[in-house]
């Protein structure tokens, strides 16, 4: 299993110098899982950075993905790698649910560089 954050799903989208680094993960959507909150921080940035229309269809294509919703456990586990990791609260709670779904993480986000089970790319290619 894989999982985008948002600075993937927006590099993607918004075909950035690092989108096609995830293209093959993007090829197995079956494969892909997407916590509840990057749907709010994904498109909150379309909103204001793109054409509603397109906006929307970039929208449905991440929702075709298995959307995993923020439960008890994961906020719970959130909670303690935030702690751990000196993760900000979305980011904790992306990297949570990846680690509930036993998938690996995805993510432009310096903030994660190191951690198990996270491939993280520079923002510049």
């Amino acid at each position: 299993m894989n999982c985008l954050d948002s600075s993937f799903w927006i590099e993607y989208f918004m075909d950035g110098p690092r989108a096609g680094a995830v293209e093959p993960v993007l090829a197995e959507p079956s494969q892909i899982v997407v916590p509840s909150i990057c749907l709010v921080e994904v498109g909150r940035y379309l909103a204001l950075n793109d054409e509603p229309e397109l906006a929307r269809t970039k929208m449905s294509a991440l929702e075709r993905a298995q959307v995993i919703p923020l439960e008890a456990s994961i906020a719970s586990d959130a909670v303690r790698l935030g702690m751990e990791h000196k993760l900000a609260m979305a980011d904790s709670i992306i990297y949570a649910t990846a680690r509930a779904m036993d998938a690996t993480l995805w993510t432009l986000d310096g903030d994660f560089e190191g951690l198990p089970g996270v491939k993280c790319f520079s923002k510049k290619k």
